[in-house]
């Protein structure tokens, strides 16, 4: 039985990490520590839970299931269920709401600055028509360019941030301490730090790219399902340590940076801002141009991901490069909603996801328990999904969701369902659906037994 070797597994750990972090992570954790300020460190500690510690346990899921993807090992609720919620996922991570953000945090940090004068809307277009241009092509024409920069300009992204958090961290810009949480962030930082840990949809991510770590440690040797899933779990500990390393130090240096800037509307800007205040317009130039590389690259890598997965999920349909084109116009029109207006309309259907995520990673841990039954797969899916939409509801903008019918519908539920009016009103409901799934298997058992 081949064993992989350490250096191996931080091979694999180091893909691991490109796949999960792009430049969108940071701009979740900067906005977070402006907001928590003194409360900062019970904010990171939710938003590691979900931002790291899930979407580790999600890759591991796929190991330890030995399905050989998304789709597979969500059909264990049903077949339905399961094109449901893969073309869900990966929408979600690719043209509805990821893609276009990589546009629009490109163009909020970098450009939008050295354009200041100009329309924000105009810009806008103009910057996302030639990014996605550029998505477009190097879709089409996969082959080294990924790997090019992967191994060239991901470490330079990299090697920048460092020196940007070292500079911030040796030189802070104000006490975290004399810094007033605002918002959510004063009452329950925890919580909201939880919540805004889905905003990096890492867990779907675990979810959709889970395959292509087991596959790869498949390659190097490894195939006995037990040492695969163990590579599988060291790997995602080495490559989550050091995103952790790195959400803290950046939440850090969001928190301190409230000592000269007002909060910023979204991270984005305030990376932004922070980069010109430790290095003047060199060094928020050379953000820009580090964040832009980063989000192209994974903008290509989402962009390929889904449209190959679509032509798997529909064989008889539309070939890989229509699905390209038509994945790369629908991320350009979301992208020129905005910034703020993605992450306002990403965040109720993440609620929504999230949860059916999470809950379908802590069922494919306890299949041996319960023999896989698909009763107790359904049953525990149908009562999160219940609870889930509520949280769906409460979580849409403001102007929608501050309607009297929906109103009504989640004050009744913030009364009725435990955590609801903290974004966690489907614990309640998945764990009541998986007990209900328990005993009426155990029923029917019995009363096929002594029949």
């Amino acid at each position: 039985m081949k064993k992989l070797s350490l250096k191996e597994i931080i091979v694999v750990a180091s893909m691991l990490f490109g796949m999960f972090f792009g430049a969108g992570n940071l701009i979740f954790p900067a906005s977070m520590g402006q907001l928590s300020g003194s409360n900062m460190w019970q904010a990171a500690a939710g938003f590691l839970i979900t931002g790291v510690g899930l979407p580790l346990l999600g890759v591991a899921a796929l190991g330890v299931s030995r399905k050989d993807g998304l789709l597979e090992l969500s059909s264990r609720v049903g077949r339905r269920y399961g094109l449901f919620f893969t073309c869900a996922l990966y929408l979600t991570i690719g043209p509805f709401f990821a893609i276009p953000r990589c546009a629009t945090v490109s163009y909020t940090v970098g450009v939008e600055g050295i354009t200041s004068g100009a329309s924000h809307t105009a810009g806008l277009a103009v910057f996302s028509l030639l990014f996605f241009a550029l998505v477009l092509f190097f879709s089409l024409r996969p082959g080294e360019i990924m790997t090019w920069i992967g191994k060239v300009l991901n470490p330079l992204f990299l090697l920048f941030m460092g020196i940007l958090l070292v500079r911030a961290l040796v030189s802070p810009a104000g006490a975290i301490s004399d810094v007033a949480p605002q918002g959510g962030y004063a009452q329950g930082a925890f919580f909201t730090g939880l919540l805004e840990g889905y905003n990096t949809m890492d867990v779907l991510a675990g979810l959709a790219f889970g395959i292509v770590v087991v596959e790869a440690i498949r390659g190097l040797g490894a195939e006995e399902p037990g040492e695969v899933a163990k590579s599988t779990v060291k790997a995602g500990v080495f490559s989550s340590l050091l995103m952790a390393l790195i959400y803290v130090l950046v939440t850090v240096m969001g928190a301190q940076s409230r000592g000269v800037f007002p909060a910023s509307e979204n991270g984005g800007e305030a990376l932004a801002r922070i980069a010109g205040y430790y290095f003047g317009t060199a060094g928020a130039l050379i953000l820009a141009a580090t964040v832009t590389v980063a989000c192209l690259k994974t903008a290509v890598g989402l962009i390929t991901s889904c449209g190959r997965t679509f032509v798997k999920l529909f064989p008889g349909g539309p070939s890989y490069r229509i699905w390209a084109s038509v994945f790369c116009v629908l991320s350009f029109l979301i992208a020129n909603l905005g910034l703020n207006s993605i992450i306002a309309y990403s965040m109720p259907v993440l609620m929504f996801l999230y949860p059916l995520s999470i809950v379908l990673i802590a069922l494919t841990f306890s299949h041996r328990i319960f023999g896989g039954n698909r009763l107790v797969y359904q049953c525990t899916m149908a009562f999160t999904a219940f609870g889930a939409i509520f949280d769906f509801l409460r979580a849409l903008p403001e102007a929608i969701s501050a309607s009297p019918a929906i109103g009504r519908i989640t004050v009744t539920a913030g009364a009725l369902l435990p955590f609801s009016k903290q974004g966690f009103g489907w614990v309640c409901p998945a764990l009541a659906g998986f007990v209900i799934g328990l005993l009426t298997c155990r029923i029917r058992r019995g009363m096929t037994e002594r029949e």
